[in-house]
């Protein structure tokens, strides 16, 4: 009997240091759990900063580049209008010439 209460002793000394090392890997996967979940909440407040980033980011984008067509609309607007001052200016000059000479021709 003796032996027998000395092999129980042993089973339960056991099961009592192989739930001890249970809880010790219990504990390390919650110390892990911890830094990760500190981890997320740390990303998840970057994202919120990047995302309110993104949008100002965006808006501005869109401005310029509403501005920049205006400026290409208001260049092409100015550069044909300058053509024509330039073809009115050449036809002119042509006019005189003709009438110079004319005028030259009558004397």
């Amino acid at each position: 009997m003796a032996l027998k209460g000395t092999a129980l002793q042993n089973y339960n000394t056991e099961l009592v240091h192989r739930i001890e090392e249970l809880r010790e890997k219990r504990d390390e996967i919650r110390k892990i759990l911890q830094v990760e979940e500190e981890e997320k909440a740390n990303i998840q407040k970057d994202l919120v900063v990047l995302t309110k980033r993104l949008a100002e980011v965006d808006d501005s984008l869109s401005r310029k580049y509403a501005y920049t067509n205006e400026y290409d609309k208001t260049i092409h607007e100015v550069e044909a209008a300058y053509s024509k001052i330039l073809e009115s200016s050449q036809a002119l000059l042509h006019v005189l010439k003709s009438e110079t000479i004319q005028v030259s021709n009558k004397r």
